[in-house]
C-alpha cells in the first residue's frame, strides 16, 4: 500500500543498517542501530519526526527495524545472542558489491536472492528480475495480503522473543500470567498467584480456576538457551502434586526436545507445552505486549444485492 512518506525507500534503510553494523564487528543493540540511522542517512528534521499514521511511533524506526528483520531472513545479518545484531560475511560481501547503496528494485532482488539461498524460498529458480513479478501474478490480491501479514507476524514474533530475552526473569513470569489471563484462565487478577521462590519445585505461578481454589493450574515459565529436555518436564510434572494441582502449563522461549514432547503426550491430560513460536503467536493473537494499529477493510461486490428479485 502506497504512503505519502517523505522518507527514503526501504532499500536505503537496508543499506544503512548494513553500513552501521559493518562499523561494529562485534555487533550492536537494536536501540543503538535505530538511534544511529538518522545521522547515517542524513535525514532531515521532518524525516526524523515523521510518524506512522494514527500512531506515535517514529516511521524511520519502523523502517530500520523492518530492515533488520528482512536482512536477517536473507542471511545478511544475524542475531547471535539476545539483543545483539551483527553483520555476516554475506552481508559484508553485499556491502562491498554495492558500497554506494542500491535502488528499490536492486534492494528487493538482493533480499529475495538471500532468502532463496538461506531458506530455500523460490527454490524453483527464475532469472531473478522476473521472480517477484511472476510470483505476484500467480497470487490473488487477497493472497498477497495474507503473505504480507504473515511476514509481519514473523518479524513481530522475532522481536518479541528478543525483548523477552533482555527483560528480567520476573518480567517473563508476569508476562506469562498476563497471557494466561488473556486466554481466559482465572476470573480476575486475584486468581493469579506468582510463586517463583526457592523450594517451589519449578513452579513459577498458580492460577485458580474457581473462587474456592479447588481447581488450580500450575505454570513454569523458563527462558531457555537450548531445547528443554524430558528431565525438566518430568520434574515439573512431579511438582504438580505438591501444589494440589492436576494441570500444568510449561512455557519456554525456546523449543522442546522430541523426548520431552513424547513424555508430555503420555500425560496430556495434565501438561501442556508451549514453545517460543506458539508463545509469540498467542501474544500476537490476544494482544499481550502487542498493539494492533491498522484495520484493513477489503471491499467485495455483494452478489446477493444484484441477484435479489
Amino acid at each position: 500500500m502506497a504512503t505519502n512518506s517523505i522518507l527514503p525507500p526501504q532499500a536505503a534503510f537496508h543499506h544503512a543498517v548494513l553500513r552501521h553494523l559493518a562499523q561494529h564487528p562485534e555487533g550492536d543493540r537494536r536501540r543503538n542501530i535505530h538511534e544511529a540511522i538518522p545521522d547515517l542517512m542524513g535525514l532531515s528534521e521532518a524525516q526524523r519526526t515523521e510518524r506512522l499514521a494514527n500512531l506515535p511511533h517514529l516511521r524511520y524506526r519502523h523502517r530500520s527495524g523492518w530492515g533488520l528483520s528482512m536482512l536477517k531472513a536473507a542471511g545478511y545479518v544475524d542475531n547471535p545472542t539476545p539483543g545483539i545484531w551483527r553483520i555476516t560475511d554475506r552481508g559484508r560481501e553485499l556491502l562491498a558489491r554495492y558500497p554506494d547503496g542500491f535502488d528499490e528494485e536492486t534492494g528487493r532482488r538482493v533480499i529475495r536472492e538471500g532468502r532463496r539461498e538461506t531458506q530455500g524460498e523460490d527454490a524453483s529458480g527464475g532469472d531473478g528480475a522476473a521472480d517477484a513479478g511472476e510470483a505476484g501474478m500467480q497470487q490473488t490480491p487477497e493472497e498477497r495480503i495474507d503473505s504480507a501479514l504473515e511476514e509481519v507476524r514473523r518479524a513481530v514474533a522475532g522481536e518479541l522473543l528478543e525483548k523477552i530475552a533482555q527483560a528480567p526473569p520476573v518480567f517473563f513470569e508476569e508476562l506469562v500470567l498476563d497471557l494466561l489471563h488473556a486466554l481466559g484462565y482465572g476470573a480476575s487478577d486475584d486468581d493469579l498467584e506468582r510463586v517463583g521462590q526457592a523450594g517451589d519445585g519449578g513452579i513459577d505461578g498458580v492460577i485458580s480456576l474457581d473462587k474456592l481454589g479447588f481447581e488450580r493450574v500450575c505454570i513454569q515459565a523458563k527462558r531457555w538457551q537450548g531445547s528443554v529436555g524430558r528431565p525438566e518436564v518430568q520434574r515439573f510434572y512431579g511438582a504438580l502434586a505438591g501444589r494440589r494441582a492436576r494441570k500444568g502449563v510449561f512455557i519456554t522461549t525456546s523449543t522442546f526436545t522430541r523426548e520431552a514432547r513424547e513424555f508430555a503426550s503420555q500425560v496430556a491430560d495434565s501438561i501442556v507445552l508451549i514453545d517460543g513460536a506458539r508463545l509469540t503467536s498467542l501474544m500476537i493473537e490476544h494482544g499481550v505486549a502487542v498493539s494492533h494499529y491498522r484495520v484493513v477493510r477489503l471491499p467485495r461486490v455483494d452478489e446477493d444485492y444484484f441477484d435479489a428479485d
